[in-house]
């Protein structure tokens, strides 16, 4: 079964309609979406290689644009953006990330830009710290390119490797995978 689903992850990243999914992914990411761009990003490089930086320009650009949409909710929406970030274990929201921006300013973007951490909270919160929208979005195009431009570039090179080691043990890699997943959210919650 893992196989089936593997194979049909990979035929559909190398598909002619993969880019318009992994914009409209990116882009819902960054304002509301529970799943990562990079659930797309990376199968799609491995299916083409020679196509990394284009995906990697397009997540860049969509999830830039979603924390556009993110920062919008945050600032013109508050009661919406408060309600997002309960729902996602930030009931505090408003109070919590205007301390954040207050002591760290730009490098709460920066930091958290980069990082595993939904960006949808860094983009909402934004919003309703009123934070200058200008350096938001400067910020963002730095910390999300980056991102995703060093896991094309990673996967581009080293991916064919990797991949031919995953196809191998793809059961092994996928209880690693979960297991990790499901770390991180209990570390989140008990964190949080």
């Amino acid at each position: 079964m893992l196989r089936k689903m593997y194979d049909w992850v990979m035929n559909l990243a190398g598909s002619r309609h993969a880019p318009v999914m992994l914009c409209g992914v990116s882009f819902a990411e960054s304002s509301f979406f529970p799943i990562p761009p990079d659930v797309m990003l990376a199968p799609m490089v491995l299916a083409r290689p020679e196509r990394a930086f284009v995906y990697a320009g397009l997540c860049t650009l969509s999830s830039v644009l979603g924390g556009c949409l993110g920062y919008f909710i945050g600032y013109h929406l508050g009661d919406l953006g408060h309600w997002l970030l309960a729902l996602m274990g930030h009931p505090e929201g408003d109070a919590a990330f205007k301390s954040w921006f207050e002591q760290w300013g730009l490098w709460v973007i920066l930091i958290k830009g980069l990082t595993p951490i939904p960006y949808k909270l860094v983009t909402i919160a934004s919003g309703l710290a009123e934070f200058s929208f200008f350096t938001f979005v400067w910020a963002s195009v730095v910390t999300r390119g980056a991102r995703f431009f060093l896991t094309a570039t990673l996967l581009k090179y080293f991916g064919p490797a990797v991949r031919e080691e995953v196809e191998k043990r793809l059961t092994l890699y996928t209880v690693i995978g979960l297991t990790v997943l499901v770390g991180g959210i209990v570390a989140l919650k008990v964190l949080g």
